[in-house]
């Protein structure tokens, strides 16, 4: 048994090494020990249970543990034991039939509901980030090379345009989809480091992290979509791997070196892009593709109608590449005129 002292200064430590070493959600007050008491603490009463969890204390030989009746495996009554399956049924009713997560973070997925009152399936993105894409924009804009840096960055698309061409031949699905990996990692680079400037030199940057993080989320929710409609073989996925690669880091080296060419390049990108999808539509009237109906998370996304088709979403991807297009020429013209980019308002949400 332990002397009246030591039980004191273990009660001492137990207060001053509580606060790291249990977490708030299963922490108790505990309870000072003598040498009159027993091994085991006895069972809270029902009334105590409601609002804390019961601390045990066991002695052994070199030391004292100290552990939650929860860890030991030991239960404590409780209405959920009392009724464990109205418990499992509250939880399957609270995540849609399927099992939750079990944290005690207390972070809980949120219940969201179109606007018609049934609920919203997508987890990737909400109904306040959809839209109705703005087909009133114009295809035909060109942005005519005059510089050295166009001129390379023109010739650059066009060289990378040949083996593309060559290796999807007619295949547009597939074309579509390669597309979208490449075009989805522009944005994610020129935010992020327009993200580490900003943090650097204590600026904002005039919005322009958020509007290059969105196109990069947008052409992400293209490759989604089309996804559903082409499903990449093996040796697709292999090409992929290597071109993400190869062009994440090439980009990137060329983003510090000149920003002027990095927007300029990708802005003849979306121009081809542009082209591409257009060879699309025709082969979708053509008859040579099947225009299937469009995928459902097309429809939520863009906010199509419910009978639209593949061919509904090819123009509406199409626009969006045309917005693409104009954001990094104007990014681009920027830097050519002396002018940081934080200059310039950001065309945040510019679909």
């Amino acid at each position: 048994m332990m002397s009246r002292g030591g039980a004191k200064v273990a009660s001492s430590l137990l207060k001053s090494a509580r606060p790291r070493l249990f977490s708030t959600a299963t922490t108790s007050t505990i309870r000072s020990m003598s040498h009159e008491t027993s091994h085991l603490l006895k069972p809270a009463a029902a009334a105590d249970l409601a609002g804390m969890n019961t601390w045990i204390w066991t002695p052994r030989a070199g030391g004292v543990r100290f552990a939650s009746t929860s860890s030991l495996g030991e239960k404590t009554p409780s209405d959920q034991d009392a009724n464990p399956k109205k418990t499992e049924d509250e939880s399957s009713s609270s995540t849609g039939g399927n099992k939750g997560i079990a944290s005690y973070w207390g972070v809980e997925p949120s219940k969201i509901t179109k606007e018609d009152g049934t609920e919203w399936k997508w987890n990737c993105f909400r109904p306040w980030e959809t839209y109705k894409a703005d087909l009133t924009i114009d295809l035909s804009k060109h942005h005519v090379p005059t510089t050295f840096l166009d001129r390379l960055a023109y010739w650059t698309v066009k060289s990378l345009r040949w083996p593309t061409d060559l290796f999807f031949q007619r295949r547009y699905g597939c074309r579509a989809m390669m597309l979208e990996t490449v075009a989805a990692v522009p944005g994610m680079v020129g935010g992020m480091l327009l993200h580490f400037k900003s943090l650097r030199r204590f600026e904002q940057s005039g919005g322009w992290i958020k509007a290059l993080l969105e196109e990069a989320e947008n052409e992400r929710m293209h490759l989604m979509t089309f996804m559903e409609v082409a499903k990449p073989k093996w040796y697709e996925r292999a090409l992929v791997i290597t071109v993400q690669g190869v062009f994440f880091n090439a980009y990137f080296l060329g983003y510090i070196i000149s920003p002027k060419f990095a927007h300029r390049m990708v802005g003849y990108l979306e121009e081809e892009a542009i082209h591409s999808y257009t060879e699309f539509l025709k082969e979708l009237d053509k008859g040579n593709i099947d225009n299937v109906p469009a995928p459902a998370i097309a429809i939520d996304y863009w906010r199509l109608p419910a009978d639209a088709t593949l061919r509904d979403v090819v123009v509406v991807v199409r626009a969006d590449e045309a917005h693409h297009r104009d954001v990094n020429h104007f990014a681009s013209d920027i830097h050519y005129q002396g002018r940081e980019l934080k200059e310039a308002p950001a065309p945040v949400g510019y679909h």
